[in-house]
């Protein structure tokens, strides 16, 4: 075997005839001058050993074509198998063969690093725990168990194995777990401080406007038999639909962008009309100026929207239109045209009192929800004719419990009536009060300087709440029990931290969908097609990513984080190159 240098890159030739040297003339001033040569052995019978033959000379090292070098080089790989040809680009490049250990998914990781740096949420992290010495990197610990809930969300237990085997993390390449659950009991002692400094970075940063803050509550349930004496796991109204499960209750503060500023949590025998108290006094801390709070009408009691003007805020709630309250009905019943705001939506102002007693109200109608309304209560009432006749058929006991179990429908027994006789009969009247509220809700504001189409814009961005508590329990799977692997934890400290995880992670995946103008779902996909290859060498071992995709440059592009270096790092038995 033989070796020559060439503008310090080593190549090797391995047992072949011809191959390239280097020969070194000593000049009379001392100096060197190094030539290259195409050459080949020959063996010499009567000195009976191998001597070189220079077949062609290439002139003075540092004056050799090398790119004529390379395309010689090229042509003769046209004459080698697909094998033969990748152990020599391998030579060409690194100077020795070298083996493919695995490929790991990188670039949805990637992205998500570069917003968790935008935000500066590693330096807030960093300076909370300075005077921690700490023996593990927990902002880098803490940052894979946000990235896990947005791309792959599994257990804590399965993170350990995710980290190692299933994502390329840089400067993280394992992590054990017992440091995961320790730095999430120290992302849990950093809460509030965490929370109000990562809302004031990320309203710098934005720009966000937090005129408008939208608050809800959801329940996530946990798959155990019995509730906990004290702590959060407690039965109460649940969301989900599993009234027979121990739950907890979720609060999201979430701006007209979406951008989720503050979570809490909440044991899940809490109703949510008294946790609004807590959360404006909350939010009054961290003294935002002149706030709009937007509730739904299951958060919007007398005393709630009392305390919310307290401290110059306002609010604008939802009301419930069949409750029979006075001030809904003189609202309802009140005169006067709709002004159209935009396609399918109309606005109406109605005031109801006056002086200090007076309420403002926004009559809010949607035509094309007014028609869906119509249709479907006439289907109702089809069924509901087909089952009276049903009813009408029975007698004795089935007869006064299928009465009894008609009365009391959700749906039906809102169109019903019973005669002297107890008889269920069609109400038409029922019928035309129902007609009153088709495609309608009822809007209650504080804010008299308010525009009525800004109050019912306003509150249709209600919507943005729901929309991250979708995010939350189906991409990044909150509920702490998901069949699909979600964290089983049971101590309440754990359930805070998982719940402050999933905060930090909706946070990132809404500014990326915000600034892209894509689902997270098509982001990742695009992004996790980006891999890093794993390469090892005699001596080093390299770690190479995949080409940029057309799609993943647009990415990169409108969230302005920069493309990965193709070489992601470079480890020797001396020293690891970045």
């Amino acid at each position: 075997m033989i070796s020559w240098v060439l503008s310090n890159h080593w190549y090797t030739c391995y047992n072949i005839d011809m191959y390239i040297r280097t020969t070194v003339r000593k000049n009379k001033n001392g100096t060197q001058t190094c030539y290259v040569q195409l050459a080949h052995n020959t063996w010499n019978p009567e000195t009976r050993r191998s001597e070189v033959q220079v077949l062609y000379n290439f002139g003075r090292a540092e004056n050799v074509d090398r790119a004529g070098l390379e395309r010689l080089a090229r042509s003769i790989c046209r004459y080698l198998g697909p094998d033969e040809l990748l152990r020599f680009e391998a030579r060409r490049d690194y100077g020795t063969e070298f083996g493919f250990e695995s490929s790991k998914p990188f670039g949805g990781a990637w992205v998500l690093q570069g917003l968790w740096k935008h935000l500066g949420v590693d330096r807030i992290l960093t300076q909370l725990f300075k005077e921690r010495k700490f023996q593990s990197p927990v902002e880098r610990t803490i940052f894979a168990l946000v990235a896990n809930r947005a791309l792959a969300p599994m257990s804590k237990r399965a993170v350990e194995e995710w980290v190692a085997q299933d994502v390329y993390i840089p400067d993280l390449p394992e992590i054990p777990l017992h440091h995961l659950y320790r730095a999430m009991d120290f992302l849990l002692e950093a809460e509030e401080s965490l929370q109000y400094q990562v809302f004031c970075q990320v309203s710098h940063l934005f720009n966000l406007e937090v005129d408008l803050l939208y608050f809800d509550t959801t329940s996530t349930y946990f798959e155990i038999e019995t509730e906990d004496d004290e702590g959060l796991r407690r039965k109460g109204h649940s969301k989900d639909s599993r009234p027979d499960l121990p739950q907890a209750v979720i609060g999201l503060a979430v701006t007209r962008d979406g951008i989720p500023v503050r979570c809490w949590v909440w044991p899940g025998n809490t109703a949510d009309m008294s946790v609004v108290q807590e959360v404006k006094k909350d939010l009054v801390g961290w003294k935002l100026g002149r706030v709009i709070t937007v509730l739904d009408r299951g958060m919007a009691s007398e005393e709630n929207l009392r305390y919310l003007q307290r401290a110059g805020g306002h609010y604008i709630a939802g009301e419930r239109m069949r409750a029979g309250k006075n001030t809904v009905e003189k609202a309802l019943s009140h005169p006067g045209r709709f002004k159209t705001v935009r396609d399918n939506l109309e606005v109406k102002e109605i005031v109801i009192g006056d002086g200090e007693a007076r309420t403002r109200y926004v009559l809010v109608r949607n035509p094309e929800e007014a028609e869906w309304d119509k249709a479907k209560r006439e289907e109702t009432l089809d069924k509901l004719k087909l089952e009276l006749a049903r009813i009408g058929e029975l007698n004795g006991a089935p007869h006064t419990k299928a009465v009894c179990s008609i009365i009391a429908h959700p749906t039906y027994g809102r169109y019903l009536k019973t005669d002297k006789r107890g008889q269920p009969r069609i109400d038409k009247d029922k019928i035309k009060a129902e007609e009153r509220l088709d495609g309608k809700y009822l809007l209650r504001t504080s804010d008299d300087t308010l525009a009525p189409e800004d109050v019912a814009l306003g509150y249709k961005q209600l919507l943005q709440v729901e929309d991250a508590f979708r995010t939350l329990k189906s991409t990044l799977e909150l509920r702490p029990d998901h069949p699909s692997g979600g964290t089983r934890h049971r101590l309440e400290d754990r359930i805070r931290a998982h719940v402050l995880l999933c905060w930090l992670a909706l946070l990132l995946v809404r500014i990326a969908e915000n600034q892209t103008g894509q689902t997270w779902r098509t982001i990742r996909a695009h992004l996790q097609r980006m891999h890093v290859g794993e390469f090892q060498f005699p001596t080093a071992r390299v770690h190479q990513r995949t080409e940029t995709e057309p799609d993943q440059h647009q990415l990169f592009k409108a969230l302005k984080i920069p493309q990965p270096p193709k070489i992601l790092n470079i480890t020797t038995s001396d020293c690891r190159i970045t």
